[in-house]
């Protein structure tokens, strides 16, 4: 992949009309970013030896964002805090392509926010909760099957256990002797694998648009009111369940550790975080809910731990080849980590219901 010292930005910037310099902003690692300075503008490049189809992402975001503006200007919100804002090039398209296949976007800077990799409060992950759920809310009338598939089958749980069953048959590098209680783990709670694909099929739970990656820190903060007020890094909106969304802000925010601890007393699920964010969710997206997606709620959280554990545990057995890796068994611990939250999960599936029922 292209490091950014590589890129003419100077030339890039002038296609957007822009004459400034530039730093290198943010922490993700999926795309370049780069704060415009003196003038509130982000630019990106997008990885596209991640996301293939540069077109179809950029024009699901281009829809989904003049969807939630058109609310957001109707309920007399604040069009440039509230969600991103694409920034067309001179010619008018929504990103520049460059001769060598490089493609760059610009959105208005969202000014006075912040954002956390880790909830500083309970109030903190209420406030995400809002966030996320009022991006469901303004989006519950968009019809999902507009937006393109940008990554296929990416929450499909049932397609991901049966990827680990073609690992373990494979056995590429040789690793099954080390991963054989994980294996287990996996085809025991395997069980749970089509719960949410299955209710999608009977038509229980709707087909929407989701986020599909839903950490805290894909929230910005007012700096002075604390509230999570845009939900940013748009590139995996696509059609899926809202089940997927909570369940993976929960799988991620109410873990007591990063995905990668291997101290096992140190993996639990914290009931008190789960209950600040379904608090905030549910009061702007309550009401918009089937009865299925409610009664889906915790479960959906226990099949996301169970999904990204197969994930990880597919990838140590093929050899690291999708996720980066710090150590040799570094997939293997990830995966264990998943499947104990997921255990603990389980145990707490009566509380988390009972939590639900209390805040719809």
């Amino acid at each position: 992949m292209n490091t950014p010292k590589e890129y003419n930005l100077k030339d890039v910037l002038s296609k957007f009309n822009i004459d400034t310099k530039t730093q290198l902003y943010g922490s993700g690692n999926i795309n370049d970013t780069y704060l415009c300075k003196d003038c509130g503008f982000i630019l990106q490049r997008i990885n596209t030896e991640v996301f293939k189809n540069p077109d179809d992402v950029m024009e699901n975001i281009y829809n989904v964002t003049h969807h939630i503006a058109e609310k957001i200007e109707k309920n007399g919100g604040n069009v440039l805090r509230e969600t991103l804002n694409l920034i067309p090039t001179k010619t008018g398209e929504i990103y520049y392509k460059t001769k060598a296949g490089d493609c760059f976007r610009m959105y208005k800077l969202v000014e006075d926010t912040v954002s956390y990799d880790i909830a500083q409060n309970p109030e903190t992950l209420t406030s995400a909760g809002r966030a996320f759920g009022k991006f469901q809310r303004l989006l519950s009338d968009f019809p999902a099957k507009k937006l393109h598939e940008t990554i296929v089958n990416f929450h499909n749980t049932p397609v991901r256990v049966i990827q680990l069953e073609d690992a373990i048959k494979k056995d590429l590098s040789h690793r099954i002797a080390q991963a054989g209680e994980e294996i287990a783990f996996a085809r025991e709670y395997g069980k749970y694998a089509n719960v949410i694909t299955d209710a999608i099929k009977s038509g229980e739970v709707p087909v929407r648009v989701t986020h599909n990656d839903t950490k805290l820190n894909n929230v910005l903060f007012d700096k002075k009111s604390g509230e999570g007020i845009c939900v940013i890094d748009l590139d995996t909106v696509m059609p899926g369940s809202l089940l997927y969304d909570f369940g993976d802000a929960m799988r991620c925010g109410a873990s007591n550790c990063e995905e990668d601890e291997t101290d096992t007393d140190k993996i639990w699920f914290d009931l008190e975080k789960f209950a600040a964010f379904a608090q905030g969710f549910l009061e702007e997206v309550g009401s918009c809910l089937t009865k299925k997606e409610i009664e889906l709620l915790p479960v959906s959280v226990l099949v996301i731990a169970f999904e990204l554990g197969t994930r990880f545990l597919a990838d140590y057995l093929n050899g690291d080849t999708y996720f980066k890796t710090h150590s040799e068994n570094h997939n293997l611990d990830r995966a264990r980590n998943q499947f104990i939250l997921a255990r603990d999960i389980e145990n707490k599936l009566s509380q988390m219901n009972e939590i639900v029922k209390k805040y719809v």
